[in-house]
């Protein structure tokens, strides 16, 4: 009878499973019940059918349908030593194996063809352990005999991002032209083009005589647009292989005429289908990062910070400080490169007006000093454009506003005379587009708004000037996105948009203050806003830590939390970091 609320109880014996396979595996070796024989080398191993065919696919397809094996007692495996047999069913009757490099191959032959698929992967596991920047281009070769993704897509990821070691080891030279040109091509590649450049020279003078003919193909995989223009024209432009080939100068000639004319007209015009190459992205493994730089720090007189965001943790990160403090030094950025551009020294009791350009490649995380500017000054704009930074305007050695401006050519590293601005102004809102630079409003030598625009044709070596009541701005930054010029605040929470098609200014989303001072750069096709000062409620103004982004598609703004301190008259860009495997910028 049953007893009121009496429950099923379902027991699991956990240990039975593996104690019946160890029953198995004692029967097999005393030889009891065993009903076939695999046989390799002349060596028999007794087996018991069901075992195999609730173990392998293989072996299932063997015995359970209608093919001679059924009926044989031995059966006879010509690909696989005894050796690696006896392992095998070992493994397939205890769960154990022991992988090391003198089997793991024909272990993993083995298991392959005897559809053991735990065990292949134990041995690509295995193989990926081994894996080196040496040998990692062997193994992508080897994972495609064995049929392995695991092990290729492992040993694949180490040759992306360990390219400086995978270019120096034995495996790069070995490798065919069709597999150097993939590897060289793909976007994945961690690697500057510069590296690139060097590695296909390498790879042609391991086998010069049977190699130089793949020249002009190979150096179509070099991505010339994210070269620095000193390196491609002094050194690449004069290698003897590319001097070898018809097609390779026709290459470099091209983008020494679009640097020349400043102008992309000239890319239908060449003797090669040169636009594609040019238009090539930057490798995946290019990241653009935010830097903050100099500036006035917590109201003291100059700051020697420098500072990277780092967007997947949004913390920030110490950089080299600068090599001196400098009070309204220009910011910009050229080539991956961040130059620190003249300013007024504040060593000495009056101030020493410098003329000293200092650089910092992300890269390296060390200062250096470039071609000095032939002209002292502080208070002044720097932006860049193609090869070429341009410096306007700016209080000179004598502290007076002057008009003046110059530019440094990077393909030459030489600084060049421009075309003196129309009108002297200090602390205008300055971005390029279109192939000329814009400078918008600023003040005159009395302190008072100008409200005109100015803009210099980079190719003419010209300015013109447009009167335009909108403009009113002082001390703020401009950005460009798309074919839009945006100037942020400037004594003012207004944000307007100048559209370079239409000549309009367009009104957009308000700063949550009046500000001035601040910094802003692109990132991602965002505007990001740094620092500066605000007038508050009061009518008092105040240094800001403030870290905002503008979203120019949804016209609004997002704040993205604070400096690590209050920050004025600094430098804010975008500089583009190769990733290297296993390094940090910082």
């Amino acid at each position: 009878m049953e007893r009121p609320g009496a429950q099923t109880f379902l027991y699991k014996d956990k240990e039975q499973s593996s104690s019946v396979l160890l029953q198995l595996n004692r029967l097999r070796q005393e030889n009891i019940l065993t009903d076939v024989s695999l046989c390799s080398d002349n060596t028999e191993i007794p087996c018991h059918r069901n075992v195999l065919v609730s173990s392998s696919p293989y072996f299932r397809a063997m015995f359970c349908n209608n093919f001679m094996e059924t009926q044989q007692t031995k059966i006879d495996l010509k690909d696989i030593t005894s050796a690696i047999l006896s392992t095998v069913i070992d493994y397939v009757y205890t769960g154990l194996v022991s992988i090391s490099v003198d089997v793991v191959l024909p272990l993993m032959q083995a298991a392959s063809m005897l559809q053991y698929g735990r065990l292949f992967e134990a041995c690509s596991s295995f193989l990926q352990e081994q894996l080196s920047p040496d040998n990692c281009l062997s193994m992508i070769r080897l994972s495609e005999i064995l049929n392995c993704s695991s092990l290729k897509d492992k040993a694949k990821e180490m040759a992306m991002k360990s390219f400086s070691a995978v270019s120096a080891s034995e495996d790069l030279c070995e490798l065919s032209l069709p597999e150097l040109m993939g590897y060289l091509e793909d976007d994945g590649l961690y690697a500057e083009e510069e590296q690139v450049f060097e590695t296909l020279v390498a790879w042609i003078h391991h086998d010069p005589l049977s190699r130089r003919g793949a020249i002009s193909e190979l150096f179509k995989k070099v991505r010339l647009r994210h070269i620095h223009p000193t390196y491609l024209f002094q050194f690449i432009a004069n290698d003897p292989l590319i001097q070898s080939s018809t097609l390779c100068a026709e290459l470099i000639d091209s983008v020494r005429r679009l640097m020349f004319s400043v102008s992309t007209k000239c890319l239908g015009d060449s003797a090669v289908d040169f636009k594609p190459l040019w238009v090539a992205p930057r490798r995946s493994s290019c990241h653009d990062m935010l830097v903050v730089v100099g500036g006035r720090k917590n109201n003291e007189q100059t700051s020697r910070e420098a500072l990277v965001f780092d967007e997947r943790s949004e913390t920030w990160q110490q950089l080299a400080k600068l090599p001196v403090r400098l009070y309204k030094a220009s910011y910009v950025a050229l080539h991956s490169v961040l130059y620190v551009i003249g300013g007024m020294t504040t060593n000495t009791q009056d101030g020493q007006v410098s003329m000293t350009v200092y650089t910092l490649s992300l890269k390296t995380n060390q200062w250096r000093t470039a071609e000095p500017m032939p002209t002292a000054r502080f208070a002044h704009q720097s932006v860049s454009y193609l090869h070429f930074i341009f410096v306007l305007g700016g209080l000179g050695s004598d502290r007076r506003l002057t008009n003046s401006a110059e530019r440094y050519n990077s393909m030459f590293n030489q600084w060049e005379a421009m075309a003196p601005m129309p009108e002297a102004v200090l602390h205008p809102a300055v971005a390029v587009a279109n192939q000329r630079i814009y400078v918008f409003g600023g003040e005159d030598a009395m302190q008072n708004p100008v409200r005109i625009i100015q803009v210099y044709h980079i190719a003419r070596n010209m300015w013109s000037r447009l009167e335009n009541r909108t403009v009113k701005n002082v001390s703020a930054p401009a950005a460009t996105v798309d074919d839009k010029i945006y100037i942020i605040g400037g004594y003012t929470r207004r944000t307007i948009a100048y559209d370079i098609k239409t000549n309009r200014f367009i009104k957009c989303a308000n700063l949550k203050e009046r500000r001035m001072h601040h910094s802003a750069t692109v990132l991602n096709n965002k505007v990001y806003v740094t620092g500066g000062r605000h007038i508050n409620g009061h009518d008092v103004i105040e240094d800001s830590d403030n870290f905002e982004c503008y979203d120019t598609k949804t016209d609004t703004w997002t704040s993205k939390g604070t400096l690590p301190y209050k920050l004025f008259d600094h430098g804010s860009l975008t500089l583009t970091y190769v990733s290297n495997h296993g390094q940090n910028h910082g």
